[in-house]
């Protein structure tokens, strides 16, 4: 007589949240490790042309330093669910942060560019998992009914982060040496990484030895550094005239092709796309990763035109962005609150409104703007910002049981900064390209034979006796700014629609409460 199969083993129960000050202490811990993390995406830009000056090279060259610390975080970041069954979520996150400290310190000490792009490149890696395992460790730490303030604090240090980077970078680089802008990483990763073994490695998650899916990792790292170096380096190449830009385009569209192929037919993929077959995690995945992507390339755009045509300098510009961060912080707790008892749609599609105002403000700008009209849409903006990444990670998590939990915040993070670097790319392609237009158009009549732009010259000429060469120079620099301007205006006339017509986006999901239910935790 056969034996009645046993039946299959209960996973393990999840540890309780933590309480008092031990929750405080590890979720400060956490939150600097994600804070270093996303700092360091954004503190070397303003760097670069004295890296370069340096280390001997070209400011081009220097740009690889950003190139591929994006491409190398941007392969390793999807990997997240992977590594967290392989290893465990403790191992996993204290190892990425002991492996950051590491490449940091091996970053400030690079004497030539080929060695600081290799330990850039182990950076970028190892960096991947820490936002999407902080994600995940805090709710594993907060309580149930409290996940959607977990979440709000998560996201306060990841939106300042970006923000107060090219400030420090500026600060740092103009007051004492390059190299600093790493050494700063090594004392907040080594604190971050002792508070959280010492209060976590009694909460480790399960892990098992999984088959190495070698075809998917190779094709995920083959579609991704070729799109990711292709759009870094599109601008400077001029696009699609390049040989070097149109085999890294093709290289990356068939890669993508088997990748996809590959991984929904694969029994243990190394990224879970089926995923996206839940609606929650697609429309709130697509929502926040175009809305990150707008927002992102303005980010970018806006500092680069002050530099460029007001004549601020680096730390002056990153101090007017720096704003962005003031009502993030400070609503952060708030959110915290509002959350549990709210609709975290009709909060997105109000951070969305939100964003729409702010960048139409923004489409009036002027050249005689003063710094008070750039600072006031940069300070209103935190509002939207506090009221954007919690609600939409809320339910792109939404009903997500606790081994899924690491798998959907890394694949949307990967998805979320993959539409940043297209975001940027597109926002400066097509700044350059309006700018070109409106040069166009208001030099249509510049011509000798224009009699009010013979006038326009002989009273530039007398006013401030010029001779015609530096009369006509002056005027041509006048058209550079105001068509600079007028692209710039159109760039941010096209965002504020472009969230607008998002928004049904949102709408596609369920509704997901901050608290209780099927909520943003899901992992207790």
């Amino acid at each position: 007589m056969s034996q009645p199969a046993a039946a299959p083993a209960k996973p393990p129960a999840p540890p309780p949240p933590m309480q008092g000050a031990q929750l405080a202490l590890a979720t400060f811990a956490v939150a600097l490790a994600t804070f270093m993390n996303v700092l360091d995406s954004s503190i070397a830009n303003v760097a670069i042309p004295t890296i370069s000056g340096n280390l001997g090279v070209s400011v081009d060259e220097g740009t690889w330093v950003i190139t591929v610390f994006a491409a190398s975080n941007a392969v390793s970041i999807p990997l997240t669910g992977w590594l967290t069954q392989r290893l465990g979520q403790v191992k996993l996150f204290v190892g990425a942060i002991l492996l950051f400290v590491v490449s940091s310190w091996a970053c400030g000490i690079a004497p030539t560019l080929p060695i600081l792009l290799v330990s850039r490149v182990v950076q970028g890696a190892v960096a991947g998992p820490l936002i999407p395992m902080s994600q995940a460790i805090l709710l594993s730490s907060w309580p149930k009914e409290k996940s959607s303030t977990a979440l709000s604090l998560w996201a306060m240090t990841a939106t300042v982060g970006p923000i107060a980077g090219p400030a420090l970078g500026g600060w740092i680089t103009d007051s004492y040496s390059w190299s600093w802008i790493f050494y700063i990483n090594i004392p907040v990763g080594i604190f971050a990484a002792g508070v959280t073994w010492m209060l976590y490695r009694k909460r480790e998650t399960p892990s098992r030895k999984l088959p190495i899916d070698v075809v998917g990792l190779g094709l995920l790292v083959a579609w991704v550094a070729s799109l990711q170096i292709m759009l870094d380096k599109g601008k400077d190449l001029d696009w699609f005239h390049s040989p070097v830009i149109v085999t890294l385009g093709v290289t990356s569209l068939i890669s993508f092709a088997f990748f996809l192929v590959w991984e929904l037919t694969e029994p243990n993929p190394i990224v879970d796309l089926r995923l996206f077959r839940q609606r929650n995690f697609l429309g709130g995945t697509i929502a926040i990763s175009v809305a990150y992507g707008v927002f992102f390339g303005n980010l970018v755009l806006l500092p680069q035109w002050m530099q460029e045509y007001l004549n601020y300098r680096s730390v002056d510009a990153g101090l007017v962005t720096a704003p962005l961060g003031v009502f993030a912080v400070i609503l952060a707790p708030v959110m915290g609150r509002v959350l549990p008892r709210s609709d975290a749609r009709i909060i997105a599609t109000a951070a969305f409104v939100g964003f729409a105002i702010v960048f139409f403000m923004r489409s009036k700008y002027v050249i005689e703007i003063d710094t008070w009209h750039l600072v006031l849409p940069t300070l209103l903006q935190g509002i939207p910002m506090a009221m954007f990444f919690v609600p939409l990670t809320a339910i792109i998590l939404s009903g997500q049981p606790p081994q899924r939990i690491p798998a959907a915040a890394g694949l949307s993070n990967f998805v979320r900064v993959f539409c940043g670097a297209v975001g940027t790319s597109i926002a400066g392609n097509e700044w350059n390209n309006r700018t070109i237009l409106h040069h166009a158009r208001l030099t249509e009549y510049a011509t000798i034979d224009n009699p009010l732009f013979r006038q326009q010259i002989d009273g530039t000429q007398s006013l401030l006796n010029l001779g015609t060469p530096s009369a006509n120079a002056l005027f041509d620099f006048t058209v550079n700014t105001q068509a600079a301007m007028m692209g710039l205006n159109d760039i941010f006339y096209v965002s504020a629609i472009i969230f607008v017509l998002i928004i049904p986006l949102i709408w596609i999901t369920r509704p997901a409460k901050g608290g209780g239910g099927k909520d943003a935790a899901g992992a207790h």
